[in-house]
């Protein structure tokens, strides 16, 4: 996977913002190359001293300063002259800057990997931010016919109808992005012929609005996609300076799809759903150990935010009482990324219940021979046989589950078969 340094130079590289707080890109360039890559923080004022005298050889570039460096570059690129936006710049041996604009080539590959030839048709734009004006950049180099839709435009979210016709939506709104999940700019019921929906977020892996179009059956993509394809074309930069331009297309993209597959596999949740008793907690210990991950169940979760147990609060309030509040635990877990997840049996009853946790997750039915399953100290299913419990929640976990493993042997070889699953697993959205 990785390539080897520029010569002797071990290059020094990173990326600039005003505030970064958490990044994915030091994690996949670490995948990419042996070079160092670090997080530069910057203000406004320590722009100038950095880009002339600190020691980088080449940078990804992020808000606010996608402009504001574009000066400081002795040559651009085509689209990062067409789009007058930088994000990735690199230093030739005599220390001049060039600059280029890698979202161009990180969307285009999005739209390629969307399967959804754009010609000749309408795209909705959401935004018109700096993104906004990549992606257009884009779209119309291919032929679409591009309308950007922003708040106070002469096309805005109030006249959404007289474009009943766009075969193509994507959003480069911050909308719906980690932590404010669950949020979509427009719903994709306004737009009968659409063929396609792409989001650049990528936290949470599928936003609101990838959620509908899945829901929908229309084809999307998610901005991870996008993020890891920008990521390779800068390192090629980083590493070969302008004529990267003339690297394989073929190999780059192999490339980016085992490390969009390696960020998919490490961001996900990795969910267990199962009747009462079958052994979610005992799993889920056995998988945070085999993987590293944290482990969090959604029972002690409930305690720790309502101040009462789940049983307490069957016995106490009624159980849709109890379902309530259940989502509220289920609604801030789903937001949390690379997690092991262990959930209660009957959350998967409120439909309300999957989007929140299929958002970032993989949700594993856990199936046990319901002889085997423990009843006692829980209420409900004291309440009725679990013959009865399992025929009626049955199709609830069908619904939910991306995969079914059986607990039928020990705990170290169900935690085995669950990991091999998953590590089998590609992420298409």
């Amino acid at each position: 996977m990785k390539q080897t340094e520029n010569g002797n130079k071990t290059l020094c590289c990173g990326l600039l913002g005003e505030k970064l707080g958490h990044s994915y890109s030091p994690g996949i360039h670490r995948l990419l190359a042996d070079y160092e890559y670090r997080l530069y923080e910057r203000t406004s004022e320590e722009l100038d001293s950095f880009l002339l005298k600190g020691k980088w050889d080449g940078l990804n570039v992020t808000i606010p300063y996608k402009k504001r460096v574009v000066p400081y570059c002795a040559e651009l690129s085509e689209a990062a002259a067409r789009v007058g936006s930088v994000n990735t710049l690199v230093k030739d041996p005599s220390e001049n800057i060039f600059g280029d604009n890698t979202d161009v080539y990180g969307f285009s590959c999005l739209l390629k990997r969307l399967g959804v030839d754009p010609a000749g048709k309408k795209a909705l734009i959401l935004g018109n931010g700096g993104a906004s004006v990549s992606v257009r950049y884009v779209l119309e180099n291919a032929g679409t016919e591009t309308v950007v839709i922003s708040r106070s435009g002469e096309n805005n979210y109030t006249n959404l109808d007289r474009h009943k016709d766009a075969a193509l939506l994507v959003n480069t709104t911050p909308v719906g992005m980690y932590p404010e999940n669950g949020k979509q700019a427009v719903s994709l019921a306004c737009f009968p012929a659409l063929e396609g929906v792409l989001d650049i977020i990528y936290n949470p892996f599928r936003t609101a609005l990838l959620l509908q179009a899945e829901e929908a059956g229309i084809p999307f993509a998610s901005g991870l996609y996008m993020l890891t394809a920008q990521a390779v074309k800068s390192s090629r930069l980083f590493l070969h300076g302008k004529d990267c331009q003339d690297c394989d297309e073929k190999d780059m993209a192999q490339q980016i799809d085992a490390i969009t597959q390696i960020l998919a596999h490490s961001m996900q949740n990795l969910i267990l759903v199962g009747m009462p008793g079958c052994g979610k907690s005992s799993v889920s210990k056995v998988l945070a150990k085999k993987t590293g991950r944290e482990l969090l169940e959604l029972d002690q979760m409930f305690e720790t935010i309502h101040g009462i147990s789940p049983a307490q609060c069957i016995l106490q309030e009624g159980e849709a009482v109890f379902r309530e509040k259940e989502t509220q635990v289920i609604r801030e877990a789903g937001k949390l990324s690379g997690m092991i997840l262990s959930t209660g049996g009957g959350c998967v009853t409120i439909p309300e219940n999957y989007p929140l946790l299929h958002q970032n997750g993989v949700i594993v039915w856990l199936e046990r021979e319901i002889g085997e399953l423990e009843q006692k100290g829980r209420p409900l299913s004291e309440r009725e046989s679990l013959a009865a419990m399992y025929e009626r929640r049955r199709p609830c976990y069908e619904r939910f589950a991306d995969l079914r493993v059986v607990n039928d042997g020990s705990l170290d070889e169900v935690a085995g078969k669950i990991l091999s699953l998953y590590e089998k697993r590609r992420f298409l959205g």
